[in-house]
């Protein structure tokens, strides 16, 4: 079975207190489940690789051995994909981080790119938790 998730973030400074949503469905679209987490003050690329790490990880807990993780982050994605160098220490900890999760839960991750405006429902979730702050 493949689990697909729908994450975003959302903060009103950088660095500022990051929500991060997720919505996750089953193949067929139906929904899994929706969440928010407060990460409190990061970065904007520190919240981007947070919420894939904490939504990975989250499918894991529901027993998905395959995740479709969707993400408007270029960034996060290509590095994830090892197209692009991570510069940065402190992203280059959680990508690490991502990939041992995966591999010690023996599961299956396919990265994908979306535009925002496909994304829309995560995007909606994450400025619902920040109007929660």
């Amino acid at each position: 079975m493949i689990l697909n998730v729908y994450t975003d973030w959302g903060s009103r400074w950088n660095p500022g207190v990051a929500w991060l949503w997720v919505y996750i469905t089953d193949i067929n679209w139906l929904e899994v489940e929706k969440r928010y987490k407060s990460l409190w003050i990061k970065t904007n690329n520190e919240a981007e690789y947070l919420w894939a790490y904490y939504w990975i990880k989250r499918a894991i807990e529901l027993w998905w051995k395959e995740i479709n993780l969707f993400m408007d982050s270029k960034l996060v994605i290509e590095q994830l994909l090892w197209n692009w160098k991570i510069k940065k220490d402190e992203l280059r900890v959680i990508n690490n981080d991502i990939n041992q999760l995966v591999k010690q839960n023996n599961t299956k991750v396919n990265y994908t790119w979306i535009a925002r405006e496909n994304n829309k429902e995560a995007d909606r979730l994450s400025n619902v938790a920040m109007d929660l702050d």
